[in-house]
């Protein structure tokens, strides 16, 4: 009945969400606070009151039929208009509403874009470990998605593996900073040095080349980490960007595409990525959320709120002997498996009630994933838990601290 690639993805389902419901598994039997779930980036953290305010003034003073109707499949020319003057502001870039197509959520964004973009047997080259959906992105228009292997010293891209791996076939580079499951920001270094490989293969090859940077982490980087906005150090870039975690609204589906006007050929890519957006079934992106966003366009969450959970988590979990990358954004703790075979680490922790994603599900074996966009009290709670997962490890205890 169900067509050759449902059947594939029915029989290999995110191991993500297989372990966020194990964890509404041991939350019904334990109890809330004795399950210590850090499977999934669903934030803990309430919008901000901006936002609340904005739904409230909406819903009561405009047309109804305005706020709940249709618009151009690009959305709201004045909401357009506002992300592009914030983004001008922040970014000293050039943009207009007519560079901003409104999107539902970073992923439908990503789909526009490679809806556009690829023929079949077209390639997409991505960085591992990434988030396992690119693969089912690309491959819903017959592409296929190319992995560079990762860099395990630094999680920064293997750029010579990159330009090894660029082919005529290849179309587009999808890039995650800061980054979901590292945590790790691409440095400015790195941005300028996969934009000078794509120029020289777009060059020897005679073929364009988009990056696509997916960037829903954007607002969350720590210490003042310096996040380069891509559209500046390449042309042929497509950023997409979703309010899920910046504005503490993943539900809502809202987010957007930047297409530059620098992108080769532009005024032909919006058009097409505006029809894109209507026969992908998404028509537009949500009507009342597009106004929220248009008057909430420089509101944020509470950063200090995630740091203090990045600091209490790795600080235990160094503590305790385990061997984490520091974060420099997203909320995310990457940390190495202390046995080869990370899937046995993760049913190790479930018997102290600890839920972390495997490493294979982001293409990078023998670490583990935990989201810390949980309660603090979660983290507090869970580190004699930990304790215990690391005494069974006879892992060796340290001393950390981040300041």
């Amino acid at each position: 009945m169900i067509s050759e690639k449902m059947k594939a993805l029915t029989g290999n389902n995110s191991a993500i969400r297989a372990m966020f419901e194990e964890g509404s598994r041991l939350k019904a039997i334990y109890g809330p606070d004795k399950v210590y779930d850090f499977s999934l980036g669903n934030p803990n953290l309430p919008a901000p009151p901006e936002v609340k305010e904005a739904i409230i003034d909406i819903i009561s003073n405009e047309d109804p039929v305005l706020v709940h109707g249709y618009m151009n499949n690009a959305g709201f020319p004045e909401v357009r208009e506002a992300i592009a003057s914030s983004l001008n502001r922040r970014f000293n870039t050039t943009f207009t509403g007519n560079n901003i197509i409104m999107t539902v959520g970073a992923a439908s964004g990503l789909n526009v874009a490679l809806k556009v973009l690829l023929n079949p047997l077209d390639e997409v080259i991505t960085f591992a470990p990434y988030f396992v959906e690119y693969g089912s992105y690309v491959r819903n228009y017959d592409g296929k998605l190319v992995v560079v292997s990762p860099n395990i010293e630094t999680f920064q891209p293997n750029l010579q593996e990159l330009e090894e791996k660029i082919t005529e076939r290849t179309r587009a580079v999808i890039i995650n900073s800061p980054h979901n499951p590292t945590g790790v920001v691409y440095s400015e270094e790195t941005i300028i040095g996969i934009a000078d490989i794509l120029r020289r293969k777009q060059r020897e090859l005679n073929t364009q080349i988009v990056l696509i940077s997916d960037e829903p982490y954007r607002e969350l980087a720590y210490d003042g980490v310096f996040v380069p906005y891509v559209t500046k150090y390449y042309e042929n870039t497509i950023v997409g960007y979703s309010y899920s975690k910046s504005l503490s609204l993943p539900g809502e589906r809202i987010g957007y595409l930047v297409i530059p006007d620098e992108l080769e050929d532009s005024k032909t890519v919006i058009t097409a990525a505006t029809i894109a957006t209507r026969v992908l079934g998404s028509v537009n992106a949500p009507s009342l959320m597009q106004r929220v966003i248009g008057r909430c366009v420089d509101a944020k969450v509470d950063l200090g709120f995630y740091e203090r959970n990045m600091k209490s988590l790795y600080n235990g979990l160094v503590g305790c002997g385990f061997q984490c990358v520091k974060p420099q954004g997203a909320f995310y703790l990457w940390i190495k498996s202390p046995v080869e075979d990370e899937k046995s680490f993760c049913e190790a922790a479930k018997k102290y009630n600890i839920l972390m994603v495997p490493g294979s599900s982001f293409a990078c074996p023998g670490y583990v994933r935990l989201a810390y966009c949980v309660a603090h009290d979660t983290i507090i709670n869970s580190l004699s838990a930990f304790k215990q997962l690391a005494e069974e490890y006879s892992l060796k205890r340290a001393m950390a601290e981040v300041r």
